[in-house]
């Protein structure tokens, strides 16, 4: 039987690109509430402090471990071994943790965290100027690899992987590990079950994200932001939004992915309570899961 982990990201209660979007509590009640709903892993965000000496307790307290964490790269426009010194506190770090992979978004030109900048105004990369950066995020996938921790990369609305076409193009022009994010992929408009079947290979992490499509169709992408977006109900938990996480489970199992399925869902948490969130997704996954015949283990 296949083996599945359920996870969930602290966005939920804190969201690093607006704070404004954020739950006024402690990590050790973000653990708790995170536990409480069933989860045992948890990505890292702003309150988590880089070091399992401070961390290793908390963790332990709610029977958690750290399940991936995002890394802002800056590889598109930068330099890797300037990347190599920005990353090596958090690759230290999640090893220590026994973290399953760095979530990597590469954060260079992209357009999510600024709040008046249009969808529409996202960078546009040529086929060979993603080449070019598919030769750097391979290079540094490898690097950062061979110092013993995965790099997993984020495509991302607003940023320069974005659709479905220019995933295709990384990932034909580069060899990093690959992210699977149904919620990201839909909003942008790609086909999740295209992605699955042409890129199984690559999927080592999965962010259980869900949209809300009445929503999302409803943008004006020439003048709404990503973060307008977020603020309008854009993201949910799988179960709460439009897609088919049973339809998506089966694919994923059908190609025999195994590993963490991990909610993230960021959205206004006074309107939508990250635990009532929390229990609500897990729920949803874990009837998912079963159906696509996955073993949900701690």
């Amino acid at each position: 039987m296949l083996q599945a982990k359920l996870g969930i990201a602290p966005i939920a209660w804190w969201n690093d690109d607006l704070e404004e979007l954020s739950d006024d509590v402690s990590l050790d009640e973000c653990l708790r509430q995170a536990a409480e709903a069933g989860l045992t892993g948890m990505e890292t965000g702003r309150r988590f402090p880089m070091n399992m000496d401070e961390l290793g307790p908390v963790l332990d307290r709610h029977g958690m471990s750290v399940c991936g964490g995002w890394f802002s790269g800056l590889l598109l426009d930068g330099d890797i071994e300037v990347e190599k010194e920005r990353i090596t506190e958090q690759l230290a770090f999640f090893k220590a943790a026994g973290a399953p992979c760095i979530v990597y978004g590469e954060t260079a030109r992209s357009v999510q965290g600024a709040r008046h900048t249009p969808l529409a105004d996202k960078p546009k990369l040529s086929e060979a100027e993603m080449a070019v950066y598919g030769r750097k995020i391979s290079d540094f996938a490898e690097w950062c690899a061979g110092e013993g921790m995965p790099l997993a990369y984020h495509h991302h609305m607003a940023a320069a992987v974005e659709t479905e076409s220019e995933l295709d193009l990384l990932m034909k022009h580069s060899s990093v590990p690959l992210l699977f994010d149904a919620g990201h992929m839909a909003f942008a408009g790609g086909d999740n079950f295209r992605v699955i079947e042409n890129h199984f290979s690559r999927i080592i992490h999965v962010h259980a994200k869900d949209i809300r499509k009445s929503v999302v169709d409803g943008l004006d992408r020439s003048r709404e932001s990503f973060l307008d977006a977020v603020i309008k109900g854009a993201f949910t938990v799988p179960g709460d939004g439009s897609l088919d996480f049973e339809a998506l489970a089966k694919a994923l199992a059908a190609k025999n992915y195994e590993g963490w399925f991990v909610i993230e869902a960021e959205q206004d948490p006074v309107a939508n309570p990250p635990l009532n969130m929390a229990i609500k997704g897990r729920a949803e996954l874990k009837r998912v899961m079963g159906v696509a015949g996955y073993e949900v283990t701690v």
